[in-house]
């Protein structure tokens, strides 16, 4: 069983039902409203363990009542979360707003997120101990560029989720001096510039990129009706790293499957499906 260790975000999502998405300067009525855990580091790490690795996560949340929700979810759904510290300062929350269409407009308050440090022993020793390290953008740069550092000299795989868009670039390319595989979608990647052994591209009902020294693999994705796109790039973050160290084309084929039916289902928090999900639709 692969042994990843996610260092990123976690929120509580605020989720919008709207008939359309509003326009600049508009004022539009939702017609539904929920709430559920989510983040990127979280929504990873989820994906991570339903699809049947150990999972560990290095997060941090605030002292209220959204951090014990955030962190009984991770529990509840087999993420190790020793490393999940608890900060005076307020979780980080989302607003999420969903089209009819399944697209969707995101805005993140990173409260705890902004805060999240390696300075912890234990914390450390949570990042150097696994097979994969698997990050995203939604922490300090200096957190992440420090997990990547510390994980590769200790011989993992690091794999990063350059999302959110908008990172100095200077911060990406010393990031992809210490990262094996690099996961963007079709508008980050304009804006990834730096090489790497592994670029992978995710195109939304179009399936993935693989691009690598030797030329590009396109991985087509099953045809669903996708009802949600939220949280499907998190849930082929986690499925991808998941299986990577066993085999990478096995691997991308899971994580575009998982993904298109991560769309299958409303929100993010809970819309990764469990590994007999995916086989059963691979075939």
């Amino acid at each position: 069983m692969t042994r990843i260790t996610v260092v990123g975000s976690v929120n509580m999502d605020l989720v919008f039902g709207m008939t359309e998405l509003p326009a600049p300067g508009a004022t539009v009525l939702a017609s539904s409203l929920h709430s559920e855990p989510g983040g990127k580091g979280g929504n990873q790490a989820v994906a991570a363990a339903r699809a049947g690795a150990n999972v560990r996560l290095v997060a941090a949340i605030g002292p209220d009542a959204t951090g014990a929700v955030l962190r009984k979810h991770l529990q509840g759904n087999g993420v190790g979360v020793d490393a999940v510290v608890s900060l005076s300062v307020p979780s980080g929350t989302a607003a999420i707003m969903v089209g009819t269409s399944a697209e969707n407009m995101i805005v993140v308050a990173p409260g705890a997120n902004a805060h999240l440090t390696l300075d912890s022993p234990h914390v450390r020793a949570v990042v150097a101990d696994c097979d994969v390290l698997l990050l995203q953008l939604e922490i300090p740069s200096a957190t992440a560029l420090a997990a990547a550092r510390l994980a590769k000299a200790s011989g993992a795989t690091v794999m990063l989720n350059a999302s959110p868009a908008g990172t100095e670039p200077g911060v990406l390319a010393t990031l992809a001096a210490v990262t094996d595989v690099v996961i963007v979608n079709e508008t980050e990647a304009q804006q990834w510039h730096w090489p790497v052994p592994h670029l992978v591209i995710t195109r939304g009902a179009d399936g993935a990129v693989h691009r690598t020294a030797d030329g590009d693999t396109e991985v087509a994705a099953p045809e669903v009706e996708a009802i949600d796109s939220t949280g499907a790039g998190d849930v082929f973050a986690g499925v991808l790293a998941a299986g990577w160290r066993q085999d990478p084309s096995h691997a991308l084929r899971r994580a575009v499957t998982a993904g298109a039916l991560a769309t299958l289902v409303p929100g993010a928090g809970n819309c990764a499906p469990y590994d007999e999900a995916i086989e059963d639709a691979l075939g």
